[in-house]
């Protein structure tokens, strides 16, 4: 295979990933159709089945485009404070998480997809296996990402990483799927899933490690 085809296939793949997303997050992946996918893409059904074995096949490779982009996200502005060497007593943990948080690009429909990948794990047996696996790996690179911070010496932890892990990422999902169902969108929603974060931090955070102690070092 050539390197333009190469390239218009990867493209062909990922207009095709972005128009599913937003209709699953419209109508849910029981109410979507291949035909609608297509229609959103501009594609014609021989260009999905091409690339794609089914429907299912499709929404497996989405969560996992999903998580990706949301790690990337958080390990890139990470990477951008340990550039500027920010990581560390001039900036405190509750900030930390907030700027990080506010990176992002969080919407209801955002918010909505996520709620479906997981409506679906929990119908679907065959899909809740594959979804575990990539939450563990999703959950493992967090897990990767917090030690990483702590190892700096930015803050210890009142629990195990693997728990805080847990616990933060249970904290956000679950604000921001409060907060969209409240009709929260946007910034508004985004910083609303920051605040929380904020809040669980300051609650993670061992003794000597909270926000006061830090603005004062």
């Amino acid at each position: 295979m050539t390197a333009p085809t190469t390239r218009s296939r990867e493209n062909t793949r990922a207009r095709l990933l972005e128009a599913a997303a937003q209709v699953f997050a419209e109508v849910g992946l029981e109410g979507a159709s291949v035909e609608n996918i297509c229609e959103r893409a501009g594609f014609t059904r021989g260009a999905f089945y091409s690339n794609f074995e089914s429907k299912d096949a499709l929404f497996l490779e989405l969560t996992s485009v999903v998580a990706a982009a949301r790690l990337e996200t958080i390990r890139a502005r990470i990477d951008a404070f340990v550039a500027r060497g920010m990581l560390g007593s001039d900036l405190d943990a509750l900030e930390l998480v907030h700027q990080i948080m506010e990176t992002g690009m969080d919407d209801r429909l955002d918010v909505m997809l996520m709620s479906e990948i997981r409506n679906h794990a929990l119908r679907s047996p065959l899909f809740a296996e594959a979804y575990l696996v990539q939450e563990q790996k999703m959950t493992a690179s967090i897990e990767g990402i917090i030690r990483g911070i702590v190892d700096s010496g930015t803050f210890s932890l009142r629990v195990d990483v693997s728990t805080a892990a847990h616990l933060l990422t249970s904290i956000w999902e679950g604000t921001m799927v409060r907060c969209a169902i409240s009709g929260f969108d946007g910034e508004k929603l985004h910083r609303a899933g920051g605040a929380a974060l904020a809040d669980m931090v300051g609650l993670l955070l061992a003794p000597g490690h909270s926000a006061e102690a830090s603005s004062t070092s």
